[in-house]
């Protein structure tokens, strides 16, 4: 009888734990259901057109699909920085599969649960697997084109094509070689989990998984990386000449590892205050840094060998946002402070601060043009001979405004000084006199949070409005600044609308900034490898930026 009790109960709890499960999985289902219409439309709008784009940008492609080249599109734009950069990349890729498997060691992953590598290792070579898939397919997908020359076009012949396309021997091959490991992934991680009975088996295998997956994928970009370099070293070989690609990849290398070395003495230093060790630590770093900056004073000879429009509209890129955001924030945060005091009228003059940013840009911008045009009956030439001065070309002059200042003045001014042309600084000044507006706004909400209490309490402490705006106000203010700062320095980057209608050929490209040259070779030069290569070197330089924002910035940032 007591067996019988027993068996019972045993059932019991299997079939409450069987529909906990199941309740578990529903719930799951559920979730995974209400994302997937979202996780669709981020793929097909956001990581596709991004993934086509680097596909199309290791081709030869002009209008249609050429040769596959590799790095080459990359060399031609910032030479052979390029290999430094994926040999980089693939450095980061190491690094990143070791920071996921040791932050599963600092949670409790030991013994058995480490048998979660196997089954995660299968999953990570699915997911390599569908990447294969959709690079044999993709050329496939796009050779319809060329078969519907010869054929009527209609959607029967469209869907007949793309069933061939689909059940290619390749592309089905590879796409059996996906299915098989995806199942065997499910089913190795269901038999582990079951062996080993971990309750967080889904989150332990899906990091070891991204581990293995960054790990491949380092291992790939070297492999590519060393694939390119010797080509290029066999090409030079073969014509006589010297490539110097190797000589530029170990020194460079090996001046970012040396730099890091450094940064790990003189961190490691700070723990030995007040002995001979932390000398002698803060020496090895110096030395180290010294040499790392020596090595990578290569850098100048590779960039020599780039594209000289790119770096011409990097430069002009870099003059663009640096005297951009600093003036936009520094008279923002004046009209904020003085709008949020209590005067007359300042309800109204908010709106007239705000009007600017919601007008149209690209009318905005024609208007400029015609305020700065280099007629002498233009408003800007006619304010200049009011105050006795000679009339400019503005839009059209290329020569850089410190240089025009200094011979307006009698005084030699060095061209490496010139400062951007005085065509770029009237597009400098629409882009200031549009967002000030928005910042203003922003920063206005900022101070509506500061505690009033906070003030009076410095102004009962003796502190005049200066020490509270230096020393209350604006480090309150920081959040709001950081947020500002990076959206402008983003915005300014990636600029381009106003800056194509102020261009114009007299102002001899000073004013072509990075996108406007990605554009140029995309829809002028047809150059459609070339112009994604740039795309993503200008991606690069933004997530650098805004990650060297980020630590610089982010870190001072105070929530009170």
């Amino acid at each position: 009888m007591a067996e019988i009790v027993e068996a019972n109960s045993k059932m019991k709890q299997r079939s409450l734990f069987s529909r906990v499960n199941g309740r578990k999985i529903r719930e799951y289902l559920t979730g995974y259901l209400f994302i997937a219409p979202a996780v669709t439309l981020i793929f097909i709008f956001g990581i596709f057109p991004v993934g086509f784009a680097l596909y199309v940008s290791l081709h030869k492609w002009r209008l249609k699909q050429g040769a596959f080249i590799g790095l080459k599109n990359y060399v031609s734009g910032i030479g052979n920085l390029a290999y430094l950069a994926a040999f980089i990349l693939a450095l980061l890729a190491f690094v990143g599969a070791y920071l996921l498997v040791r932050s599963q060691q600092k949670q409790g992953v030991t013994g058995r649960q480490w048998l979660h590598l196997i089954p995660a290792l299968v999953q990570a070579g699915a997911v390599l697997a569908l990447l294969r898939w959709g690079v044999i397919l993709l050329p496939e997908f796009l050779g319809i084109a060329d078969k519907l020359r010869k054929l009527e076009r209609t959607q029967e012949v469209f869907m007949r094509l793309l069933g061939e396309t689909l059940w290619a021997e390749q592309v089905a091959a590879a796409f059996f070689v996906f299915i098989s490991l995806a199942a065997g992934g499910l089913i190795l991680g269901w038999l582990v989990r079951k062996f080993i009975g971990d309750k967080k088996t889904f989150q332990r295998q899906s990091m070891f998984a991204f581990a293995w997956t960054s790990l491949a994928v380092g291992g790939i970009l070297i492999w590519f990386t060393f694939k390119e370099i010797a080509g290029v070293y066999a090409a030079a070989l073969e014509a006589g000449t010297d490539p110097g690609v190797w000589p530029q990849v170990v020194t460079i290398g090996s001046g970012f590892i040396l730099i890091g070395l450094a940064w790990l003495f003189w961190k490691s230093a700070e723990k030995r205050v007040g002995s001979k060790v932390f000398w002698w630590r803060i020496l090895a770093a110096f030395v180290l840094m010294v040499g790392g900056w020596l090595l990578i004073g290569e850098i100048p000879t590779i960039l020599a060998s780039g594209d000289p429009d790119l770096w011409e509209g990097l430069k002009v890129t870099i003059y663009f946002s640096m005297f951009t955001v600093p003036f936009q924030l520094a008279i923002s945060l004046f009209l904020s402070v003085l709008l949020f005091q209590k005067i007359w009228g300042s309800n109204a003059f908010r709106i007239i601060y705000f009007l600017p940013y919601v007008t149209p840009a690209v009318a905005s911008a024609a208007i400029f043009r015609q305020i700065f045009s280099a007629r002498e009956t233009a408003p800007a030439n006619l304010l200049l001979k009011s105050l006795g001065a000679e009339p400019l070309r503005w839009l059209f002059e290329p020569k850089g405004v410190f240089s025009i200042i200094a011979n307006g003045m009698g005084v030699d001014w060095p061209a490496w000084a010139a400062g951007p042309s005085l065509a770029l600084t009237v597009i400098i000044l629409h882009s200031v006199w549009t967002y000030v507006g928005y910042d203003t706004v922003i920063y206005l909400a900022g101070l509506g949070n500061i505690s009033k209490e906070l003030i009076d309490a410095a102004a009962v402490d003796g502190a005049n409005k200066w020490d509270t705006f230096w020393y209350i106000i604006f480090p309150l203010l920081s959040p709001t600044t950081y947020f500002l700062s990076l959206i402008a320095i983003i915005g300014t980057f990636k600029a381009f609308s106003t800056i194509w209608i102020f261009r114009d050929s007299m102002a001899l490209g000073t004013t072509d900034t990075f996108s406007v040259t990605i554009f140029i070779e995309f829809f002028e030069k047809l150059r459609y490898g070339y112009a994604s290569a740039l795309s993503f070197v200008l991606f690069a330089i933004i997530l650098i930026l805004t990650v060297a924002n980020n630590r610089i910035q982010g870190s001072r940032v105070f929530y009170g």
